[in-house]
């Protein structure tokens, strides 16, 4: 009659045991999901600084250009950008879009309705916007970033 009382209880403790083990398994998973994600957020945020530092520095010229890495609204640019890189080595990726919007008060040859009284200094303003677009996990997900360019 022991032995059969011992298997029993061998058994409920493997229960007990095996429901405690898949419990653990799960809070773990629950835990590292938001990290996954916070870490995504970090990466789209650091890739928008580079979009932003690149809106900055590029010379006025070559952002006026017909060629400009931002064309004229309606116009837009769109690339597939490596974001960054996750553990494990799996790379996060994103589309970005380009645009710019010419300021109302620039002069008609740079896309406003600006004249000499109106804009006495002859000032050019540009609104440049970078866009990405990512997934994560099953939602979309996007950030902007726009700079006032002026000359």
């Amino acid at each position: 009659m022991a032995a059969g009382t011992v298997l029993i209880e061998a058994t409920m403790a493997m229960v007990v045991l095996s429901i405690l083990g898949l419990t653990m398994l799960k809070m773990a998973l629950n835990v590292t999901a938001p990290r996954q994600w916070t870490l995504k957020q970090t990466l789209t945020d650091a890739y928008m600084s580079y979009e932003k530092a690149y809106a900055q520095r590029i010379p006025f010229d070559r952002l006026t250009a017909n060629d400009s890495p931002w064309p004229v609204y309606p116009a837009k640019s769109e690339e597939q950008v490596e974001i960054g890189r996750l553990p494990g080595g799996r790379v996060l990726t994103g589309t970005v879009v380009r645009t710019r919007w010419p300021d109302p008060n620039n002069f008609p040859a740079h896309g406003g309705t600006g004249t000499r009284a109106t804009n006495p200094a002859a000032m050019e303003v540009w609104r440049v916007q970078s866009i990405i677009r990512y997934e994560v996990g099953d939602a979309d997900y996007v950030k902007t970033r726009t700079v006032i360019r002026v000359q």
